[in-house]
């Protein structure tokens, strides 16, 4: 496939999901040009980065916001794929003058206590240990051999934060000014349209994007259908 182009070409950030990491994105970040500056993140506590903090939407935030400093980014486009997603739609609440476009894939936006309570069982190292051994081996491999359990504490912790009330209100979505692409796979069990659609219309240029046959695991997606979907204006 040849490679996205864009008329201008700012940097793009790539944010990962929950358990995940910078190389989840690597299919990704290999769709863009040579002359495209892009880069994919670890988030505290994941990819092997250290944090002794509990995982707080301000300190996977305050993480994308010191690594613009450092490579002197005043601005960046930003994708976010699942908590990734919903990340950069913080960033764009709260730091709007450092975002200059959003897109997020299979990102969960209707958080409640019962919801973080039934994502956050999915997050119980020892369960999946013992019945997904497939999966513990990629997140020790991943994440570290003594990290990858903390890891899964500490992600159904930070869910739970979220079902209480410590993500994004429901009236800050209309206060995001820049460009927004909510994506989400029609496929996909995790993210309904009916909790995202909704959040695209608030977001005064927001947009409710489907991709067919796309799934929530970004492993299952077909990568270069997602990235034009994602990348492309429209």
């Amino acid at each position: 496939m040849t490679p996205i182009i864009k008329d201008e070409m700012p940097p793009i950030i790539l944010l990962h999901g929950a358990l995940g990491s910078a190389a989840q994105l690597d299919a990704i970040k290999a769709q863009m040009t040579d002359n495209q500056s892009v880069y994919a993140l670890n988030f505290p506590g994941h990819g092997g980065s250290a944090t002794v903090e509990p995982f707080s939407m301000r300190l996977f935030a305050d993480s994308v916001l010191k690594f613009l400093d450092e490579k002197n980014l005043a601005q960046a486009d930003i994708f976010g794929y699942s908590m990734g997603g919903y990340v950069a739609l913080w960033l764009a609440w709260k730091h709007p003058e450092r975002v200059r476009s959003v897109t997020t894939y299979g990102t969960k936006l209707d958080w409640s206590p019962e919801v973080a309570a039934g994502m956050s069982r999915m997050f119980d190292p020892e369960k999946i240990e013992a019945k997904a051994l497939q999966l513990a081996a990629s997140l020790a491999k991943n994440h570290g051999a003594e990290q990858w359990k903390t890891l899964c504490h500490r992600t159904a912790a930070f869910l739970q934060d979220l079902g209480n009330g410590l993500g994004i209100p429901p009236e800050a979505f209309g206060e995001i000014r820049c460009p927004v692409k909510i994506c989400r796979g029609d496929l996909d069990h995790v993210v309904t349209e009916a909790e995202s659609r909704p959040v695209a219309e608030a977001i005064p240029n927001g947009h409710f994007e489907i991709l067919p046959g796309g799934k929530h695991l970004i492993e299952q997606v077909d990568i270069a259908q997602l990235a034009q979907l994602a990348f492309i204006p429209g």
